[in-house]
């Protein structure tokens, strides 16, 4: 049985277009998504589309959690938020058609599967948080109490962006990497395939290469702050992209839409 896991894909149709292909071309027919449909990239309803297409069994993140909020947290995030990060919460919630916006809220935040004979938690954060950062150099010891809280043999995860395989016991956790933002200086998106036998399981992550350009292009098209750009061409999170690369992009952005 081989399984694509994705997640973190962050309105990237783009770089969900290439993975897709890619796992086709490996033989994958089944998804999983760990959440994180929108935010950031330009195309948040083709995205949530395109997945529906292909039958991923998805979870809602946390940012997909944050967007459906926004009617009614509009005044307070709009004064207490980070500027960037209030505009993307509004501007995905926007593009958004309704259908895509009840899909995602009925979404569950977990889910537990079994394939194989193997106990399966897919969440998104980790298994005692939708918001907690799960990443390579996480100490064995939160691992450890992870593993006991999870009370399953595999965990597939995201949110962090920085992909890893790493066993913790008999307990295996694995984040997928983001599909449309990664977070470590690669701006290749990244997923993994799933090979689980009742005797065995392998994990392979695969960088794949497609257009950023193209993306990111399409993030100015649409008139969003150049910093959104910079985070497909950088490989980084809004916090860690180099500014100067940004310039004032985003006061450009309030001028046209204010």
């Amino acid at each position: 049985m081989r399984i694509a896991l994705i997640g973190d894909v962050h309105a990237n149709l783009q770089a969900l277009e290439a993975v897709l292909l890619h796992a086709s071309d490996q033989g994958v027919k089944t998804i999983w998504n760990a959440g994180d449909f929108v935010g950031y990239g330009a195309f948040p309803d083709e995205v949530v589309s395109l997945l529906r297409r292909v039958k991923a069994l998805s979870i809602s993140g946390n940012y997909d959690q944050k967007v459906l909020k926004v009617k009614n947290k509009q005044s307070a995030w709009a004064a207490a938020k980070v500027p960037e990060k209030w505009l993307a919460f509004q501007w995905a919630y926007e593009h958004l058609s309704t259908r895509s916006r009840k899909y995602l809220k009925e979404l569950p935040k977990n889910r537990r599967l079994k394939a194989k004979g193997w106990k399966i938690l897919l969440t998104h954060g980790s298994p005692a948080s939708p918001d907690e950062h799960l990443d390579p150099d996480t100490p064995e010891a939160r691992l450890c109490e992870l593993a006991a809280l999870a009370k399953a043999d595999l965990i597939v995860f995201g949110h962090s962006h920085q992909p890893f395989a790493r066993w913790i016991g008999n307990v295996l956790f694995i984040n997928t990497g983001s599909v449309g933002r990664p977070d470590d200086g690669d701006p290749r998106a990244s997923y993994a395939i799933l090979r689980l036998k009742r005797t065995m399981v392998e994990v392979i992550h695969y960088r794949v290469e497609y257009d950023v350009d193209q993306a990111a292009g399409a993030i100015r098209a649409k008139q969003l702050p150049e910093q959104f750009a910079q985070m497909l061409l950088q490989g980084r999170s809004l916090d860690r992209i180099d500014r100067a690369d940004a310039g004032d992009h985003y006061n450009q952005y309030l001028t046209l839409n204010s």
